[in-house]
């Protein structure tokens, strides 16, 4: 088996309005696998300040892994631990090797019968009139569930963008979930989340900063709306660590990114952890290309959960690579009419 990466820069769409500082440029590596023949792909997508991977050695540890590739998956991904967005990748390019097509990681009804993931409508943060102008599309395109990036802007804006929402809908109409990255401090988070609650809230992510077990567990006790771990399952490679975390927590959800947690493998430990402990879960994907995204998705509809999954990413970039996912109605579609770039090969690898 051979073994290759090609590094490649998405560039994100930025309309005025965003928040200074945005991202404007992602960073990925796709991995390509060949052997008797066959192809196969996958992506590794690290996100810079975020991934824990996020080290000076990163494609040192690609080039280690492409030398490497003949000791197989089992002696590979211990060395990896680190390096979960390497993982991934790893695991999508030898199912994509040992798929009928390369792009079809885990054939079903999503694949095959154009059976839709139902998704939530993402509003990024930035100043009112932009978040406004996201609200009113999201509603537009049919989404019914939308989840608000919040924590950038003054809170009482936020607040008001939020009353507009509900003063249209209903929470039987459309779910409302927010996303605090963290933004708010310990003292004053119980009180904004007591604020919250009052626009029926289905949850909030990260309520505070990662690293805080026992004042988050706090919070997951008190809180009146459900919260939902992201940034804090991060670091936690261990997998007695996990069942640690979760039990001190004890949070309402889990939000689950394949390419930060260390794959497939490692999300559905993170899963069954969970389920053990009546704890919810949905997906949502890290900002990839549309190689990583087509492998989160089809891995997330062979979970069989009915909750909207945040998987509405593939639309950000001006240059992702064309592929059949298409968002329609709230809706995330694999379309069967609609192919890979024949030179699709070449994109990634060479």
């Amino acid at each position: 088996m051979k073994a290759r990466y090609k590094k490649h820069i998405l560039n994100f769409k930025r309309p005025s309005g965003t928040s200074r500082g945005i991202m404007t440029q992602k960073e990925t590596w796709f991995l390509c696998l060949e052997s008797n023949g066959k192809k196969g792909f996958g992506e590794c997508g690290l996100l810079r300040g975020l991934s824990i991977d996020d080290t000076e050695d990163y494609e040192e540890k690609l080039k280690w892994l492409c030398d490497h590739i003949y000791l197989g998956a089992d002696q590979l991904k211990p060395e990896l631990k680190y390096h979960p967005s390497i993982q991934f990748g790893l695991e999508q390019a030898l199912r994509s090797l040992r798929a009928q097509t390369p792009f079809e990681l885990f054939p079903s009804n999503f694949t095959e019968a154009e059976s839709p993931i139902t998704i939530n409508g993402l509003v990024w943060m930035g100043d009112k009139q932009f978040m406004f102008h996201q609200i009113e599309e999201k509603l537009k395109n049919g989404f019914s569930c939308i989840k608000m990036k919040i924590g950038a802007i003054d809170f009482e804006e936020e607040i008001n963008l939020l009353r507009h929402i509900r003063n249209r809908f209903n929470a039987d109409t459309i779910e409302l979930r927010v996303d605090a990255n963290g933004a708010f401090s310990i003292t004053t988070a119980l009180e904004k989340l007591e604020r919250l609650s009052a626009f029926d809230i289905h949850s909030i992510e990260q309520p505070i900063r990662q690293n805080q077990w026992h004042e988050m567990a706090k919070l997951c006790e008190r809180s009146p709306i459900p919260i939902a771990l992201d940034e804090e399952l991060i670091s936690v490679v261990d997998v007695t660590k996990r069942h640690e975390l979760l039990q001190t927590i004890m949070p309402q959800y889990l939000i689950l990114k394949p390419s930060l947690l260390g794959g497939f493998e490692a999300s559905e430990d993170w899963i069954s952890k969970a389920d053990d402990l009546g704890i919810g879960w949905w997906v949502t994907s890290a900002l990839e290309s549309n190689i990583g995204l087509n492998a989160i998705a089809q891995w997330t509809y062979t979970l069989n959960s009915k909750m909207p999954q945040g998987l509405g990413t593939g639309a950000l970039f001006t240059n992702n690579i064309d592929s059949p996912l298409q968002v329609a109605d709230g809706q995330l579609f694999y379309r069967k009419g609609v192919t890979w770039p024949e030179n699709i090969h070449n994109i990634l690898c060479t």
